[in-house]
């Protein structure tokens, strides 16, 4: 018995010695002991790109990160040496961190609630990214062919199926936020649903409203809540099209040729999808008022700086009202691709073209003009790019 109580007493005391003050966060992290002496970075994302935190170095196959923090944020790691970055929740508490050598984004993160439900979250999607890619390998070309061939029946056969695996992807999500809505990590999962185009802003908004208080009050959640009071104003601004039955939205999907277009650019000349293509080219449909459109911009910058030079375009299509809200954007991003904009917010004939009811939304075309993937972010744009690109 005296054995038992020496013992729970030696555990109470390794535990106490892991107290955090409320504020106070340590990231420890386990990686490959081949990695000794490379240094680890933290970062945050800064207006114009990713902003170094604290550095520290590899040491017997772990690191160690310790400071305070007032609120959730979302921050990256980066390795020396290594492109990609790993997206966490940083908050107080103690956070644990099994890093992939190899693919930063491959790594787990653990310790506290926020990083749990962002893991959880990562999972679904990881998931339904395979789900989807294994479809679009199995039933791209099939589609071309029918479309060739004017199969239509084949070809819409083959879009409804990739139809219902989105918006299984999209039921999960949703499902994740109704079952967690404290989960910071919802800035996240809200984003992409807008991403997917199913539901309509108004059913976004309603998700967002259901959302935990902390969560709407954060930096991130605020940004989010200021987009939907900007989008109800350029709403009631600009008449809506009404979609019905008779009348459904166009869409370019997975697998199509997409329809070339034109408009003007920001120095008042006409430029065209054609005139504008590269190797890969990216379409991108943003506005100077979408927060997210904004926030996702250092990214993208960084993978045109590194890619451009290897034969990927990018051409903006802006769904902006006004030319000096627009082109002040652009300057201010450092966005140095092609941009284009009718300045007709959602009236705008290329979004409706291409069935875009929510920004930002892209789409990924190989050097044919066939559109290969839509609305993908960060490392699995950035490796959809490089595999198009060799």
């Amino acid at each position: 018995m005296k054995r038992i109580t020496l013992f729970l007493a030696a555990a109470a005391l390794v535990v106490s010695c892991k107290n955090l003050a409320d504020n106070e966060f340590e990231i420890t992290g386990e990686v490959d002991a081949s990695l000794d002496g490379k240094n680890v970075i933290l970062e945050k994302q800064g207006p114009m790109g990713f902003m170094p935190v604290d550095t520290v170095k590899i040491e017997g196959g772990k690191f160690v990160f310790k400071d305070t923090t007032s609120a959730p944020s979302i921050n990256f790691i980066s390795l020396e040496g290594k492109q990609d970055k790993l997206n966490f929740i940083l908050e107080p508490g103690a956070i644990e961190i099994k890093m992939d050598k190899d693919t930063l984004f491959k790594s787990k993160v653990g310790g506290t609630f926020n990083n749990e439900k962002l893991e959880e979250f990562k999972q679904i999607g990881f998931k339904m990214y395979q789900k989807t890619q294994k479809f679009q390998k199995e039933n791209n070309e099939k589609r071309s062919q029918a479309l060739q061939a004017n199969d239509t029946v084949t070809a819409n056969r083959i879009g409804k199926e990739y139809r219902k695996i989105t918006e299984e992807w999209e039921g999960e999500l949703v499902n994740f936020m109704k079952k967690n809505p404290k989960a910071y990590c919802n800035v996240i999962v809200l984003g992409q649903v807008a991403q997917m185009q199913i539901k309509p802003m108004e059913e976004i908004k309603k998700l967002f409203d259901a959302l935990d208080p902390e969560v709407k009050n954060s930096k991130e959640g605020k940004q989010i809540g200021e987009y939907f009071v900007e989008y109800e104003k350029q709403k009631n601004a600009t008449p809506q099209p009404q979609e019905t039955e008779s009348t459904p939205a166009v869409g370019v999907k997975v697998g199509d040729i997409a329809p070339d277009f034109s408009a003007p650019t920001p120095d008042g000349k006409t430029l065209s999808l054609k005139q504008a293509m590269g190797k890969v080219t990216i379409i991108d449909f943003w506005a100077s008022w979408c927060k997210p459109c904004r926030a996702e911009n250092p990214n993208v910058v960084a993978l045109y700086n590194e890619l451009h030079g290897k034969g990927l375009n990018i051409i903006g299509v802006s769904l902006d009202k006004e030319a000096a809200a627009w082109k002040k954007a652009i300057a201010d991003d450092k966005l140095t691709w092609n941009h284009i904009s009718n300045l007709k917010f959602w009236d705008d004939a290329i979004a409706k073209q291409y069935g875009v009811q929510g920004i930002p939304a892209t789409f990924i075309l190989d050097a044919s003009g066939k559109v290969i993937a839509k609305d993908l972010r960060g490392a699995e744009l950035k490796a959809k790019v490089q595999e198009l690109l060799k």
